[in-house]
């Protein structure tokens, strides 16, 4: 009766009390190692804030991108044609180190223009839209060199980009830098855009008067020479040019006595390979 009774006051509450603890901390130690979902979210949201709640704000980053830069900008132009060539994984470590994360919803294009414009303005290079522009002295890509020189291919690509189709506009620039490379990746799913790239680069410029700058010419030419050959083509009213101080080329100016001769002229001699690299550059003032 003693041992009975020793057994049910003492060492049945305490063993209770022991398996009910046992149990707790087995059930604490479960759900810490299969939290919901929900639970996993409170607890990175803590912890990196900007990799769940900066999502959006990325989105919407990105939006604003696409009319902050200025592809007529050498800058812009050069720090696009280094960030084109980067792996998507390089691009998104290079921004988290920023402290700017990358959705994953955003293109492969989006993040690479996101990564341009931290550089730019990183380093205190992104420049005002309403800046003057100047041509530079020497083109940092083919692509830059197209948008400054080609006014078709500035056209297209800029209707590209009020459409935000960064897709396309990878393909054109891919294009313009290496058409080869560009057709192997691209020619099935882009055919029609290539071709229209392509129409592009070689179009004349519009001629909208009969007032011509040029640039390009041979500078053992002579300016009675390059005046001679002008001429050739059809009456000139006015003349001036000057031999240009970076290269051995003549740049200036040319009238005809009417558009239609001003126009003969940019079909015959603009685009012409002068060698060297160097081509013939004429367009309506």
């Amino acid at each position: 009766i003693l041992l009975l009774l020793f057994w049910s006051v003492v060492l049945l509450p305490t063993m209770s009390r022991s398996l009910g603890l046992i149990t707790a901390l087995c059930m604490a130690s479960a759900m810490a190692w299969t939290t919901s979902p929900q639970s996993s979210v409170r607890y990175h949201s803590l912890n990196r804030p900007s990799c769940i709640a900066g999502t959006s704000a990325a989105r919407r980053h990105a939006t604003k991108l696409q009319m902050a830069l200025d592809y007529n900008d050498p800058v812009v132009a050069e720090e696009f044609a280094q960030v084109q060539t980067m792996d998507y994984d390089d691009v998104v470590e290079e921004l988290m180190e920023k402290g700017i994360p990358a959705s994953p919803a955003m293109s492969d294009m989006d993040i690479k223009l996101m990564l341009v414009e931290v550089r730019l303005r990183f380093s205190g290079k992104l420049k005002d839209s309403k800046t003057k522009k100047e041509k530079p002295a020497k083109f940092s890509s083919k692509f830059e060199e197209a948008m400054w020189t080609k006014p078709a291919f500035e056209e297209l690509y800029d209707a590209l980009k009020k459409k935000d189709d960064h897709n396309a506009m990878n393909v054109a620039s891919e294009y313009v830098n290496d058409p080869e490379l560009a057709k192997t990746r691209y020619g099935k799913d882009y055919k029609r855009l290539l071709k229209d790239v392509e129409e592009a680069l070689t179009a004349p410029p519009p001629v909208k008067s009969a007032t011509l700058s040029f640039d390009g010419f041979p500078a053992n030419m002579g300016e009675m020479g390059l005046r001679s050959t002008l001429e050739a083509v059809g009456p000139i009213a006015e003349f001036e040019c000057a031999e240009s101080e970076d290269f051995p080329t003549l740049s200036g100016k040319v009238t005809f006595e009417d558009i239609e001769t001003a126009k003969k002229a940019v079909e015959q001699y603009n685009g012409m390979d002068m060698g060297m690299g160097t081509t013939l550059e004429l367009a309506s003032v």
